[in-house]
Protein backbone atom coordinates (compact mmCIF):
# COMPACT_ATOMS: atom_id res chain seq x y z
CA UNK A 1 0.00 0.00 0.00
CA UNK A 2 1.75 3.31 -1.06
CA UNK A 3 0.51 6.93 0.52
CA UNK A 4 1.98 10.21 -1.40
CA UNK A 5 3.38 13.54 0.00
CA UNK A 6 3.49 16.95 -1.22
CA UNK A 7 6.79 16.36 -2.77
CA UNK A 8 5.68 13.32 -4.64
CA UNK A 9 7.30 10.75 -2.60
CA UNK A 10 5.91 7.77 -2.42
CA UNK A 11 5.69 5.57 1.05
CA UNK A 12 5.49 1.39 0.68
CA UNK A 13 4.80 -0.71 4.27
CA UNK A 14 4.65 -4.09 4.51
CA UNK A 15 1.23 -3.32 7.04
CA UNK A 16 -1.63 -1.10 6.65
CA UNK A 17 -0.57 2.45 7.50
CA UNK A 18 -2.93 1.75 11.02
CA UNK A 19 -0.77 -1.21 12.02
CA UNK A 20 2.51 0.84 11.98
CA UNK A 21 3.55 3.62 15.10
CA UNK A 22 1.37 7.04 14.31
CA UNK A 23 4.23 9.20 12.50
CA UNK A 24 5.49 12.44 13.06
CA UNK A 25 6.80 14.59 10.26
CA UNK A 26 10.00 16.21 9.46
CA UNK A 27 10.33 18.66 6.37
CA UNK A 28 7.07 17.14 4.55
CA UNK A 29 8.20 13.29 5.65
CA UNK A 30 7.64 11.11 8.11
CA UNK A 31 9.98 8.80 10.81
CA UNK A 32 9.22 6.16 12.71
CA UNK A 33 11.13 4.93 16.02
CA UNK A 34 14.51 3.49 14.73
CA UNK A 35 15.70 -0.01 14.34
CA UNK A 36 19.13 -1.24 13.35
CA UNK A 37 19.78 -0.93 9.61
CA UNK A 38 18.58 0.97 7.04
CA UNK A 39 19.30 -0.48 3.35
CA UNK A 40 19.55 2.40 0.86
CA UNK A 41 19.58 1.00 -2.68
CA UNK A 42 19.91 4.30 -5.27
CA UNK A 43 18.52 3.20 -8.71
CA UNK A 44 18.16 4.68 -12.12
CA UNK A 45 16.69 2.52 -15.00
CA UNK A 46 17.34 -1.46 -13.34
CA UNK A 47 14.06 -2.52 -12.23
CA UNK A 48 15.10 -6.21 -13.12
CA UNK A 49 18.04 -5.59 -10.64
CA UNK A 50 16.11 -4.65 -7.81
CA UNK A 51 13.99 -7.32 -8.48
CA UNK A 52 16.67 -9.97 -7.35
CA UNK A 53 18.34 -7.71 -4.57
CA UNK A 54 14.97 -7.49 -3.15
CA UNK A 55 14.61 -11.03 -2.87
CA UNK A 56 18.19 -11.62 -1.37
CA UNK A 57 16.90 -9.66 0.96
CA UNK A 58 13.91 -11.54 2.27
CA UNK A 59 16.33 -14.74 2.85
CA UNK A 60 18.18 -12.73 5.30
CA UNK A 61 18.58 -14.74 8.36
CA UNK A 62 18.32 -11.09 10.03
CA UNK A 63 15.24 -9.05 9.87
CA UNK A 64 15.68 -5.93 11.91
CA UNK A 65 16.26 -3.79 9.21
CA UNK A 66 14.40 -1.51 6.73
CA UNK A 67 14.69 -1.19 2.75
CA UNK A 68 14.86 2.61 1.09
CA UNK A 69 14.45 2.14 -2.87
CA UNK A 70 14.97 5.96 -4.05
CA UNK A 71 14.38 6.30 -7.56
CA UNK A 72 17.00 8.79 -9.46
CA UNK A 73 14.13 9.93 -12.57
CA UNK A 74 14.16 6.66 -13.40
CA UNK A 75 12.48 6.29 -16.64
CA UNK A 76 11.94 2.65 -16.12
CA UNK A 77 11.01 2.97 -12.70
CA UNK A 78 10.61 -0.36 -10.21
CA UNK A 79 7.54 0.88 -8.25
CA UNK A 80 5.91 -2.12 -9.20
CA UNK A 81 8.79 -3.93 -7.64
CA UNK A 82 9.06 -3.01 -4.90
CA UNK A 83 5.03 -3.34 -4.36
CA UNK A 84 5.79 -6.84 -5.19
CA UNK A 85 7.35 -7.27 -1.96
CA UNK A 86 4.86 -5.60 0.13
CA UNK A 87 4.04 -8.76 2.36
CA UNK A 88 7.47 -9.82 2.65
CA UNK A 89 9.88 -6.48 3.80
CA UNK A 90 9.51 -3.16 5.01
CA UNK A 91 10.63 -1.75 2.08
CA UNK A 92 9.66 2.48 1.41
CA UNK A 93 10.09 3.46 -2.48
CA UNK A 94 10.95 7.26 -3.49
CA UNK A 95 11.08 8.74 -6.53
CA UNK A 96 13.21 12.16 -7.35
CA UNK A 97 14.27 14.25 -10.06
CA UNK A 98 17.79 12.51 -11.46
CA UNK A 99 21.18 13.95 -9.52
CA UNK A 100 23.16 11.02 -9.62
CA UNK A 101 24.05 8.04 -6.92
CA UNK A 102 25.50 10.32 -4.28
CA UNK A 103 22.57 12.72 -3.48
CA UNK A 104 20.25 9.63 -4.16
CA UNK A 105 21.90 7.87 -1.18
CA UNK A 106 21.70 11.02 0.88
CA UNK A 107 17.70 11.15 -0.18
CA UNK A 108 17.58 7.97 1.50
CA UNK A 109 19.50 8.56 4.75
CA UNK A 110 17.88 11.74 5.79
CA UNK A 111 14.36 9.87 5.28
CA UNK A 112 15.94 6.53 7.13
CA UNK A 113 15.06 5.10 10.37
CA UNK A 114 18.05 2.56 10.97
CA UNK A 115 21.16 2.99 13.90
CA UNK A 116 23.10 1.69 10.75
CA UNK A 117 22.39 3.05 7.26
CA UNK A 118 24.27 0.17 4.63
CA UNK A 119 24.65 1.64 1.13
CA UNK A 120 24.53 -0.92 -1.73
CA UNK A 121 24.15 -0.65 -5.44
CA UNK A 122 20.88 -2.03 -7.15
CA UNK A 123 23.04 -4.41 -9.14
CA UNK A 124 24.26 -6.63 -5.69
CA UNK A 125 22.47 -9.73 -5.11
CA UNK A 126 23.14 -10.58 -0.81
CA UNK A 127 23.89 -13.95 0.33
CA UNK A 128 21.79 -14.80 3.29
CA UNK A 129 23.90 -14.51 5.75
CA UNK A 130 25.38 -10.66 4.84
CA UNK A 131 23.30 -9.11 7.87
CA UNK A 132 24.20 -11.44 10.22
CA UNK A 133 27.93 -11.32 9.61
CA UNK A 134 27.78 -7.56 9.51
CA UNK A 135 25.91 -7.30 12.61
CA UNK A 136 29.02 -10.11 13.80
CA UNK A 137 31.60 -8.20 13.40
CA UNK A 138 30.25 -4.69 14.49
CA UNK A 139 29.88 -6.72 18.11
CA UNK A 140 33.57 -8.27 17.94
CA UNK A 141 34.67 -4.83 17.09
CA UNK A 142 33.90 -1.62 17.19
CA UNK A 143 33.52 0.83 13.61
CA UNK A 144 32.09 4.16 12.51
CA UNK A 145 32.26 2.74 9.17
CA UNK A 146 32.73 -0.40 6.59
CA UNK A 147 32.83 -2.12 3.67
CA UNK A 148 33.18 -5.52 2.24
CA UNK A 149 34.17 -7.50 -0.74
CA UNK A 150 32.31 -8.55 -3.69
CA UNK A 151 32.61 -11.39 -5.84
CA UNK A 152 31.05 -13.35 -9.21
CA UNK A 153 28.06 -15.42 -8.73
CA UNK A 154 27.76 -18.98 -10.70
CA UNK A 155 24.74 -17.36 -12.50
CA UNK A 156 26.70 -14.60 -13.92
CA UNK A 157 27.43 -14.40 -17.58
CA UNK A 158 30.72 -14.52 -18.88
CA UNK A 159 31.91 -11.61 -19.42
CA UNK A 160 30.71 -10.72 -16.20
CA UNK A 161 32.70 -13.54 -14.37
CA UNK A 162 35.62 -12.05 -16.86
CA UNK A 163 35.01 -8.38 -15.79
CA UNK A 164 34.20 -9.28 -12.11
CA UNK A 165 37.50 -11.26 -12.31
CA UNK A 166 39.63 -8.29 -13.68
CA UNK A 167 38.33 -6.23 -10.81
CA UNK A 168 39.33 -8.08 -8.14
CA UNK A 169 42.18 -9.15 -9.34
CA UNK A 170 46.31 -8.83 -7.75
CA UNK A 171 47.09 -8.78 -11.91
CA UNK A 172 45.14 -6.20 -12.31
CA UNK A 173 45.53 -3.64 -9.59
CA UNK A 174 41.98 -4.68 -8.57
CA UNK A 175 42.83 -5.89 -5.53
CA UNK A 176 43.09 -1.98 -4.22
CA UNK A 177 39.28 -2.30 -4.00
CA UNK A 178 38.97 -4.55 -1.01
CA UNK A 179 38.96 -8.35 -0.40
CA UNK A 180 41.90 -8.63 2.08
CA UNK A 181 43.10 -6.59 5.59
CA UNK A 182 45.89 -3.98 4.26
CA UNK A 183 48.01 -2.67 6.07
CA UNK A 184 47.22 1.21 5.53
CA UNK A 185 43.54 2.46 5.76
CA UNK A 186 40.73 0.63 4.15
CA UNK A 187 38.48 2.96 2.09
CA UNK A 188 34.55 1.75 1.55
CA UNK A 189 33.02 1.81 -1.40
CA UNK A 190 29.63 2.17 -2.25
CA UNK A 191 28.79 -0.73 -3.57
CA UNK A 192 28.96 -2.54 -0.11
CA UNK A 193 29.20 -0.05 2.48
CA UNK A 194 28.03 0.62 5.98
CA UNK A 195 27.88 3.83 8.29
CA UNK A 196 26.67 4.96 11.15
CA UNK A 197 23.33 6.93 10.68
CA UNK A 198 24.44 10.31 12.75
CA UNK A 199 28.16 9.82 11.49
CA UNK A 200 26.56 10.24 7.82
CA UNK A 201 24.26 13.32 8.52
CA UNK A 202 27.44 14.63 10.38
CA UNK A 203 29.50 14.45 7.56
CA UNK A 204 26.90 15.31 5.10
CA UNK A 205 26.84 12.29 3.34
CA UNK A 206 28.07 12.01 -0.34
CA UNK A 207 28.75 15.44 -2.12
CA UNK A 208 28.32 16.44 -5.66
CA UNK A 209 30.75 14.44 -7.61
CA UNK A 210 29.45 12.76 -10.01
CA UNK A 211 31.66 9.49 -9.99
CA UNK A 212 34.09 8.61 -7.34
CA UNK A 213 31.70 10.05 -4.64
CA UNK A 214 32.36 6.89 -2.44
CA UNK A 215 35.96 7.24 -2.24
CA UNK A 216 35.39 11.14 -1.44
CA UNK A 217 32.82 10.14 1.50
CA UNK A 218 35.60 7.38 2.74
CA UNK A 219 38.29 9.72 2.84
CA UNK A 220 36.16 12.38 4.36
CA UNK A 221 35.48 10.26 7.36
CA UNK A 222 38.81 8.86 7.60
CA UNK A 223 40.17 12.69 7.74
CA UNK A 224 37.64 13.12 10.36
CA UNK A 225 39.33 10.74 12.84
CA UNK A 226 37.01 7.92 12.65
CA UNK A 227 37.72 4.18 12.40
CA UNK A 228 36.70 2.66 9.25
CA UNK A 229 36.84 -1.66 8.90
CA UNK A 230 36.70 -4.27 6.06
CA UNK A 231 34.11 -6.75 7.17
CA UNK A 232 35.46 -9.95 4.99
CA UNK A 233 32.34 -12.19 5.51
CA UNK A 234 30.08 -9.51 4.27
CA UNK A 235 30.51 -9.84 1.07
CA UNK A 236 28.25 -9.96 -1.88
CA UNK A 237 27.76 -10.89 -5.57
CA UNK A 238 28.56 -8.15 -7.83
CA UNK A 239 27.19 -7.92 -11.01
CA UNK A 240 29.12 -5.01 -12.57
CA UNK A 241 28.70 -3.96 -16.08
CA UNK A 242 27.33 -6.73 -18.54
CA UNK A 243 29.36 -5.94 -21.99
CA UNK A 244 32.86 -3.85 -22.69
CA UNK A 245 31.83 -0.86 -23.90
CA UNK A 246 29.74 -0.42 -20.94
CA UNK A 247 32.87 -2.05 -18.21
CA UNK A 248 35.20 0.78 -20.29
CA UNK A 249 33.15 3.96 -19.94
CA UNK A 250 32.85 2.61 -16.19
CA UNK A 251 36.61 2.38 -15.74
CA UNK A 252 37.30 5.57 -17.78
CA UNK A 253 35.41 7.73 -15.40
CA UNK A 254 37.03 5.77 -12.67
CA UNK A 255 40.31 7.29 -14.17
CA UNK A 256 38.95 10.96 -14.38
CA UNK A 257 37.85 10.70 -11.05
CA UNK A 258 41.29 9.79 -9.30
CA UNK A 259 42.81 12.72 -10.52
CA UNK A 260 39.51 14.74 -8.91
CA UNK A 261 40.10 13.08 -5.78
CA UNK A 262 44.09 13.58 -5.53
CA UNK A 263 42.77 17.47 -6.41
CA UNK A 264 40.39 17.50 -3.12
CA UNK A 265 42.75 15.07 -0.98
CA UNK A 266 45.99 15.99 -1.44
CA UNK A 267 48.41 13.45 -0.52
CA UNK A 268 46.12 10.33 -1.23
CA UNK A 269 47.49 9.84 -4.90
CA UNK A 270 49.39 5.96 -4.50
CA UNK A 271 51.81 4.28 -6.51
CA UNK A 272 49.28 1.66 -7.30
CA UNK A 273 46.89 4.40 -9.17
CA UNK A 274 49.36 5.40 -11.55
CA UNK A 275 50.02 1.72 -12.65
CA UNK A 276 47.28 1.57 -15.39
CA UNK A 277 48.09 4.74 -16.93
CA UNK A 278 51.89 3.60 -17.13
CA UNK A 279 50.55 0.13 -18.18
CA UNK A 280 48.48 2.33 -20.90
CA UNK A 281 51.43 4.08 -21.79
CA UNK A 282 53.72 0.94 -21.94
CA UNK A 283 50.96 -0.73 -24.38
CA UNK A 284 51.01 2.30 -26.54
CA UNK A 285 54.84 2.83 -27.13
CA UNK A 286 55.33 -1.25 -27.71
CA UNK A 287 52.67 -1.52 -30.76
CA UNK A 288 54.06 1.50 -32.14
CA UNK A 289 57.67 0.29 -32.02
CA UNK A 290 55.97 -2.74 -33.49
CA UNK A 291 54.91 -0.51 -35.92
CA UNK A 292 58.36 1.10 -36.78
CA UNK A 293 59.52 -2.21 -37.46
CA UNK A 294 56.51 -3.54 -39.59
CA UNK A 295 57.26 -0.56 -41.95
CA UNK A 296 61.35 -0.93 -41.95
CA UNK A 297 60.51 -4.60 -42.71
CA UNK A 298 58.35 -3.49 -45.62
CA UNK A 299 61.16 -0.89 -47.22
CA UNK A 300 64.19 -2.39 -45.70
CA UNK A 301 65.85 -5.90 -45.06
CA UNK A 302 62.64 -7.85 -43.94
CA UNK A 303 65.28 -10.11 -41.96
CA UNK A 304 66.89 -7.76 -40.61
CA UNK A 305 63.99 -5.71 -38.50
CA UNK A 306 61.83 -8.69 -37.81
CA UNK A 307 62.97 -7.91 -34.51
CA UNK A 308 61.83 -4.84 -34.16
CA UNK A 309 58.52 -5.97 -35.68
CA UNK A 310 57.82 -9.11 -33.20
CA UNK A 311 59.70 -8.51 -29.80
CA UNK A 312 57.21 -5.59 -28.41
CA UNK A 313 54.70 -8.04 -28.88
CA UNK A 314 56.34 -10.76 -26.27
CA UNK A 315 55.39 -8.84 -22.97
CA UNK A 316 52.53 -8.08 -24.00
CA UNK A 317 51.68 -11.97 -24.46
CA UNK A 318 53.37 -12.65 -21.54
CA UNK A 319 51.19 -10.28 -19.58
CA UNK A 320 47.47 -11.93 -21.32
CA UNK A 321 49.53 -15.85 -20.79
CA UNK A 322 49.52 -14.54 -17.03
CA UNK A 323 45.68 -13.46 -16.86
CA UNK A 324 44.37 -16.49 -18.55
CA UNK A 325 45.99 -18.84 -16.57
CA UNK A 326 44.96 -17.39 -13.54
CA UNK A 327 41.70 -16.29 -14.56
CA UNK A 328 41.02 -19.89 -16.21
CA UNK A 329 42.16 -21.71 -12.60
CA UNK A 330 40.40 -19.29 -10.46
CA UNK A 331 36.66 -19.54 -12.44
CA UNK A 332 37.42 -23.08 -13.31
CA UNK A 333 36.57 -22.25 -16.87
CA UNK A 334 38.89 -21.72 -19.93
CA UNK A 335 36.16 -19.67 -21.69
CA UNK A 336 36.38 -17.21 -18.65
CA UNK A 337 39.93 -17.32 -18.85
CA UNK A 338 40.23 -15.82 -22.15
CA UNK A 339 37.69 -13.83 -21.64
CA UNK A 340 39.21 -12.16 -19.13
CA UNK A 341 42.53 -11.16 -21.40
CA UNK A 342 40.29 -8.62 -23.14
CA UNK A 343 38.48 -7.17 -19.81
CA UNK A 344 42.05 -6.94 -18.15
CA UNK A 345 43.42 -4.86 -20.59
CA UNK A 346 40.09 -2.79 -21.10
CA UNK A 347 40.27 -2.32 -17.08
CA UNK A 348 43.56 -0.70 -16.79
CA UNK A 349 43.46 1.12 -20.10
CA UNK A 350 40.29 2.36 -19.74
CA UNK A 351 41.56 3.69 -16.83
CA UNK A 352 44.51 4.59 -17.89
CA UNK A 353 42.77 6.90 -20.83
CA UNK A 354 40.51 8.91 -18.34
CA UNK A 355 43.25 9.12 -15.58
CA UNK A 356 46.32 10.87 -18.35
CA UNK A 357 42.63 12.88 -20.04
CA UNK A 358 42.28 14.29 -16.72
CA UNK A 359 45.60 14.67 -15.56
CA UNK A 360 46.07 16.69 -18.66
CA UNK A 361 42.67 19.05 -18.10
CA UNK A 362 42.96 19.43 -14.96
CA UNK A 363 46.86 19.64 -13.96
CA UNK A 364 48.28 20.90 -17.21
CA UNK A 365 45.50 23.12 -18.58
CA UNK A 366 44.15 23.92 -14.78
CA UNK A 367 40.52 23.57 -15.85
CA UNK A 368 37.91 22.96 -12.35
CA UNK A 369 35.92 19.35 -11.72
CA UNK A 370 32.95 20.94 -13.33
CA UNK A 371 34.66 22.32 -16.39
CA UNK A 372 36.90 19.65 -17.45
CA UNK A 373 34.07 16.80 -17.11
CA UNK A 374 30.50 18.46 -17.61
CA UNK A 375 29.62 16.48 -20.91
CA UNK A 376 30.76 13.23 -18.66
CA UNK A 377 29.45 13.48 -15.19
CA UNK A 378 27.21 16.43 -14.78
CA UNK A 379 24.20 16.20 -16.98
Amino acid sequence: MYWRNSANTYYLYNQPPYLHNQPSYCNNYPFYETMKYSIIVPVFNRPDEVDELLESLCAQRMKDFEVLVVEDGSSQDCKSVVEKYADRLDAKYFWKENSGPGQSRNYGAERAQGDWLIVLDSDVVLPEGYLKAVDDELGQESADAFGGPDAAHDSFTDVQKAISYSMTSFFTTGGIRGGKAKLDKFYPRSFNMGIRRDLYLKLGGFSKMRFGEDIDFSYRIVEAGYKTRLFPEAWVWHKRRTDFRKFFRQVYNSGIARINLTKRHPGTLKLVHLLPAVFTLGVIVLVLVSAVGRALMHYDDVHRWYWLCAAPWLPILLYSLIIFIDSSMKNKSLKVGLLSVPAAFVQLMGYGFGFLEAWWKRCIRGQDEFQAFEKTFYQ
